[in-house]
């Protein structure tokens, strides 16, 4: 530990809990006016027609000996611009069910919500029962019965193969030649899946793959299928629910000759010592890595090389692997090399080779294929703290609006812990731009690539610090990206949904340079990043550029972090990368449209959280304290009438040196807040809202200000009440604010004020917002708790002053466990 450095402080202060108390107000309605006689006699024809030319299919289907489903998909189409009464269209006990929820724009260009809903034959009086009563029957107040239901409802069709296919990917759906789609089922029942595969592959003769994502109340199953086959599906099968196409996936030491690469190799060797007892470990789901070379060989064993295919072997067939490798071994192999001081390892690698050596990539389920070969390495070597990193994705479908896929989904499941109750850091790159003459409006429009939108991984993007040391060598070409600026390689979330789906990438690291000249934009050697090369018979460098190194890089800083703090939960190691990261000058320059917070969004989305230190992330000083809180809440309950409803929040006294902070008087402050948590995810397209939110739940954070503790927690209450996650009102001047932080699962922003503000603002609350665990009670899982960590960080400019001290002091008088890590 260098001089200056102290442990962060890990808050083992039990947090007082509080029970929500629910005051809400009924919501009001919107909807269209409506002739009640004309509209109710229309829905009723038409879902009476419909319902019969759905029966005279069946039958025609049954008189030439064709598989036949037990009911009927039928599609709800909403007025231009109203939201449909979705709950309405489901009753779970009479198999009715919502499949999908599409959002459309008509020919005039208004949006529709459409809505796929599977009716059991025998239940279609559900609905026939209602529309009679919307015609016939009045509630109390003088309102015609079920007009939620009913009055939004501009049409009811038969369901097709668009029904099941989202909206902006229609032009993909398979013609005649057989495609490789994902075959979403609505269940998780193993007998509807053995069902399924039965007709598919028996009755139908479709080619199936044997993998299967499973995600509450969906199955993932990859079939070869036309369109032919889709319609076929569709009539045969009582399942399905959604249909997708399957993901397809992507100087000075180079330039010497390998005997003098080879000694420069060995000469490092010499000096690196491996902890032998060692259990933190990064796994690296590549193209295999060869760890036959000097540099690999101490960190790699062959007991650590695994395939996720027997006959693909274990070894690198492309050299992406060992590339990453070297970085995610050494961080920076090049200053090891140019510097003689002793080189310690605190940590080991494994591998997992997740791509075929030879030919195309047939499209995968990637996702399962992921699943598979992390529960394989963790199975195999339980007792390691495990960092998983993943430099692959697949441009070819992205989904390019931050809506989730299969692949991304399972990567969320796979870090919640959902599946063996061990929680994960999953740490994945963002992908890449791969046209560098519009730098950086092509960044901004360039999406980052499944399944880096995973909410649940921690998403690297690049930046970069290279510039060419020798203008004359390069024709006097110069650098696409100005030092410090985004690297012309990251793909951003500038184009996404900023209400609804998350910042991505997280963070960013060096990523690499692009050279400029007359002819045009070229990679360059000079502005890339030193690494281990794959054939080391050839030569022991290579180098690697882009969201790749940027992702290895991430990954040894990760687990240096773990292996100084063996207790941090998966959860903090995300969270204190991202609590120590900040935009340089430059990305502010480039980006930062205005002062108001709503300019941020482009800087946000763009680079993320900024750039980690290292530094910050591993250590606090006298003057600058990280306290980490690591706990579990329960966010929901069954109150004594039955209903599910908000649970409790959690408040912390902060352990403020109030005469310190006091004597400072007007001197500027800083305190950042991150919270890091996993949800658990329901990834099936139903309109990401109300019981179908993606989530299972969300946690948010305050401080209390200005404001009593009282008038603090009331606040707190009001939040946990709306149910569109609004906050309320506070004194606070984030820098981020709520609108822009809070989506994702890890939220993070900072206050700068004076020392006297925050001598009085030391309430924090950690409170919960809906998700699907509460409203969905029949998956079992409303009485769930979810992990968090919670990372405050309270420093002043002022090097001389001691807060650290203090701040220990007060924690150990309070509680005399508190200790640190």
């Amino acid at each position: 530990m260098a001089e200056g450095h102290l442990q962060h402080i890990f808050f083992h202060e039990r947090p007082v809990s509080y029970p929500y108390r629910n005051r809400q107000s009924p919501r009001k309605q919107n909807y269209p006016p409506r002739d009640r006689v004309s509209h109710g006699n229309w829905l009723m024809h038409q879902f009476q027609k419909v319902w019969t030319d759905a029966k005279n299919i069946n039958e025609a289907r049954e008189a030439v000996a064709l598989p036949v489903n037990h009911g009927v998909y039928l599609e709800f189409v909403s007025t231009p611009e109203y939201e449909l009464a979705i709950r309405s269209l489901e009753n779970i006990q009479l198999g009715i069910r919502l499949m999908n929820v599409r959002m459309m724009e008509n020919a005039n260009g208004k949006t529709e919500r459409v809505a796929t809903v599977y009716i059991p034959h025998g239940k279609e009086g559900f609905f026939l029962k209602k529309l009679r009563q919307y015609l016939e029957e009045n509630t109390e107040k003088g309102k015609p019965r079920h007009e939620a239901f009913a009055a939004c409802i501009d049409d009811i069709r038969l369901a097709v193969v668009e029904s099941f296919w989202p909206y902006h990917e229609i032009t993909s759906i398979p013609g005649e030649e057989p495609k490789w789609c994902e075959i979403w089922l609505n269940t998780d029942q193993d007998e509807d899946e053995a069902k399924f595969r039965l007709l598919a592959s028996e009755r139908l003769g479709i080619e199936i793959r044997n993998e299967t994502l499973r995600f509450p109340e969906r199955r993932v199953i990859l079939a070869k299928v036309n369109r032919k086959q889709l319609e076929e599906l569709i009539q045969s099968s009582d399942n399905i629910a959604e249909i997708r196409r399957a993901d397809e996936v992507t100087s000075f030491f180079v330039e010497l000759d390998n005997t003098t690469q080879s000694e420069w190799a060995e000469e490092l060797s010499k000096r690196i010592t491996v902890r032998v007892d060692s259990r933190v470990s990064v796994c690296i789901l590549d193209t295999g890595v060869n760890n036959g070379h000097i540099l690999i060989a101490p960190i790699l064993k062959d007991e650590d090389c695994y395939t996720y295919h027997p006959g693909w072997g274990t070894h690198d067939h492309d050299g992406h692997g060992t590339k990453m490798s070297g970085v995610v071994g050494y961080g920076d192999l090049q200053t090891l090399l140019e510097n003689s001081e002793p080189v310690e390892l605190n940590h080991v690698l494994e591998s997992v080779k997740i791509l075929p050596p030879t030919g195309k990539n047939d499209p995968q389920l990637y996702g399962a294929i992921t699943s598979q070969s992390i529960s394989r390495v963790m199975i195999e070597k339980p007792q390691r703290k495990r960092i998983i990193c993943m430099a692959v994705t697949s441009p070819e479908h992205t989904t390019g609006d931050g809506r989730p896929s299969s692949w991304s989904a399972a990567l969320d499941e796979l870090a919640s812990g959902y599946l063996d109750e061990q929680q994960k850091l999953i740490i994945v790159s963002a992908g890449n731009v791969h046209g560098w003459d519009n730098y950086p409006d092509t960044n901004i429009v360039s999406s980052v690539e499944n399944p880096a939108q995973s909410w649940n991984a921690l998403t690297v993007g690049a930046y970069t610090e290279k510039t060419l040391k020798d203008l004359r060598k390069y024709n006097n070409g110069s650098t696409v990206a100005p030092k410090g600026g985004l690297s012309p390689y990251s793909t951003t979330s500038v184009i996404w949904d900023d209400k609804k789906w998350p910042v991505k990438p997280d963070i960013v690291l060096e990523g690499g340079n692009v050279l400029k000249d007359s002819l045009g934009c070229v990679q360059c050697e000079e502005l890339s990043i030193l690494t281990t090369y794959y054939k080391p018979f050839e030569r022991q460098f290579d180098t690697i550029w882009a969201t790749s190194a940027a992702t290895a890089k991430a990954a040894w800083m990760a687990v240096q972090i773990q292996a100084e703090y063996p207790d941090a939960w998966p959860e903090t190691i995300r969270g204190l990368m991202i609590h120590s990261a900040d935009w340089t000058d430059t990305m502010k320059r480039q980006f930062l449209r205005g002062k108001k917070k709503g300019d941020l969004k482009v800087l946000l989305r763009t680079c993320g959280y900024g750039v980690p230190s290292l530094e910050k992330a591993l250590w606090s000083m006298q003057n600058r304290v990280n306290l980490v809180v690591q706990a579990e809440l329960q966010p929901f309950d069954r109150d004594k009438n039955g209903r599910y409803v908000m649970n409790e929040m959690h408040l912390y006294e902060l352990p403020w040196p109030k005469d310190v902070l006091l004597s400072l008087g007007e001197t500027e402050v800083f305190l950042r807040v991150t919270l890091s948590y996993f949800i658990e995810p329901s990834p099936g397209e139903i309109g990401w809202k109300d019981r179908y939110r993606y989530a299972s739940c969300g946690l948010r954070f305050d401080v209390n200000g200005s404001d009593t503790k009282e008038g603090f927690l009331s606040r707190i209450n009001a939040a946990m009440e709306s149910d569109e996650d609004e906050p309320g009102a506070t004194s606070v001047k984030w820098l981020l604010g709520p609108h822009n932080r809070n989506v994702g699962s890890i939220h993070s922003d900072v206050w700068r004020g004076t020392a006297a503000e925050l001598a009085v603002s030391n309430l924090i609350a950690v409170y919960p917002v809906i998700g699907w665990w509460r409203e969905r009670p029949w998956l079992n899982r409303w009485h769930k708790k979810i992990r968090y960590s919670l990372i405050v960080t309270l420093q002043t400019p002022e090097q001389s002053v001691d807060l650290y001290t203090p701040i220990m002091t007060e924690i150990r008088s309070k509680v005399p466990i508190a200790q640190q890590l």
